[in-house]
């Protein structure tokens, strides 16, 4: 197979025009285990060169309300009354525990990304 890490932008390159030729190859041939070999050395490489910082966690609830098309009363379940809800958006009341599991559960935001701060 003559496969090895990626160490370089031109490695890196390299390996992305051969995944692009394997895209169609079919699962469980050879041509399909190079693939998902390839694809899991990009993951690694992307991980460590092309990291994606953690959004904010009011960012966040703001992108999947806007995604979901909830509005701010729609949050009330997740974040208490309509009061809590404007000052958590707007940061002036951090996030408790019992809302990061509901707003976690409910709307499917990792927790990961809830519990940084919001200052």
């Amino acid at each position: 197979m003559n496969i090895h890490p990626i160490k370089t932008e031109q490695d890196y390159d390299t390996v992305l025009a051969e995944v692009e030729r394997l895209m169609d190859a079919e699962p469980d041939t050879p041509e399909g285990d190079r693939l998902d070999i390839l694809t899991t050395l990009i993951e690694a490489y992307e991980a460590k060169h092309y990291a994606i910082d953690i959004p904010d966690p009011i960012e966040a609830i703001k992108f999947q309300m806007e995604e979901m098309g909830l509005s701010r009363k729609e949050l009330e379940p997740f974040i208490g009354s309509r009061a809590r809800v404007a000052e958590v958006l707007n940061r002036r009341r951090h996030l408790s525990l019992e809302m990061i599991r509901r707003l976690h559960r409910g709307l499917r935001i990792p927790a990961n990304v809830l519990i940084q701060s919001t200052h």
